[in-house]
């Protein structure tokens, strides 16, 4: 969108490090059998600016040939919801192919069973990543760990995948942005791309493009969202699009940007943003930004329905990241 692409900075670290994790692609408790929901991505810090120059955000200036072969693909959190979607998508796209689903819950049952594929090999559920991706770094194929599992397994599970030669894609609720940093500068003397993701969702994406570029014209702007179902609140939907938006030279509802009545919604960030949000069972997940100037409104929305919605992006996302020799956050540098 226009010359603001690489507005989307990261966010500010707000938390301590990493206390560590398993390795093993732990997950929290899930059943091995449910349907499938759509939930937000990760909750990103509405502080960003500080990390943001530790992060490399160009994906043209470090890519590598990319390989001919098919891309063996590792699932871990393979019983979440993600994971199952995921793992039927891999049965469908050209030229990948699932390799290994990982997790501690639903231990040797076939994966095929988590995303009621008919048409796949037997790849059992694992709880030890390092044997799958030693079996992987055996053959020489290309490898790539989708890593949909906790923030505490992420530093590990990176660690591991790079160290066999695999590019990783994390798609994390609330990752530390301290883990980001530190996986960064890993990546980069292991010269192996990585990519984390705080959504999957290219309308999604497509959207806060196009609200960095509108935002330069309108000297107001809110944002309403809906979940069918509680959640952490605001979603790191609306976080990232504050975000964005913010530091842009532009103060937002100036007004009543420090009016403190509950009903005029949260302000996020120093700049004026202010958000609604609203839960109501049977709605759709909708994040709704709306600009206005003198005798204007400008609305942008955008709806999921369905997880579904976001194999579109792990597909581009998978393909892409085998190409880089680093870290890139945010699916919108493949756009």
């Amino acid at each position: 969108m226009g010359g603001h692409g690489n507005l989307n900075l990261l966010p500010r670290s707000t938390t301590r490090p990493r206390t560590g994790g398993t390795g093993t692609g732990a997950v929290g408790s899930s059943p091995c059998r449910y349907s499938i929901h759509y939930r937000s991505a990760s909750k990103v810090a509405a502080g960003r600016r500080s990390a943001a120059t530790s992060v490399s955000c160009s994906a043209a200036s470090s890519q590598a040939p990319p390989s001919q072969s098919t891309i063996k693909v590792v699932i871990v959190g393979a019983t979440k919801e993600m994971g199952r979607a995921a793992i039927a998508a891999m049965s469908r796209a050209r030229g990948m192919e699932l390799a290994g689903a990982i997790d501690t819950q639903c231990i040797g049952m076939d994966a095929r069973e988590l995303s009621v594929m008919d048409e796949a090999p037997e790849i059992p559920v694992l709880n030890d990543l390092t044997m799958v991706l030693d079996s992987i770094a055996q053959t020489r194929a290309t490898g790539v760990v989708v890593d949909f599992s906790e923030p505490s397994s992420v530093y590990d599970n990176v660690k591991q995948a790079t160290t066999f030669g695999l590019s990783s894609v994390v798609y994390v609720p609330k990752i530390e942005m301290d883990t980001v940093t530190e996986l960064s500068a890993f990546c980069d003397m292991a010269s192996m791309g990585f990519l984390v993701a705080p959504t999957l969702s290219i309308g999604s994406v497509l959207l806060q493009q196009a609200a960095i570029e509108a935002s330069f014209h309108y000297n107001n702007v809110e944002i309403v969202e809906s979940r069918p179902n509680p959640s952490d609140l605001p979603s790191p939907d609306a976080i990232q699009i504050a975000n964005n938006i913010s530091d842009l030279g532009q103060i937002y509802n100036r007004q009543d940007m420090n009016s403190d009545n509950p009903a005029r919604g949260q302000v996020l960030g120093e700049d004026g943003v202010r958000v609604h949000n609203m839960i109501l069972p049977g709605l759709a997940s909708s994040t709704l930004v709306v600009l206005s100037g003198p005798g204007e409104v400008y609305t942008l929305k955008h709806d999921v329905t369905d997880v579904q919605s976001l194999m579109p992006g792990l597909i581009l996302a998978i393909r892409k990241v085998i190409q880089l020799k680093n870290l890139i956050y945010g699916l919108e540098k493949f756009l």
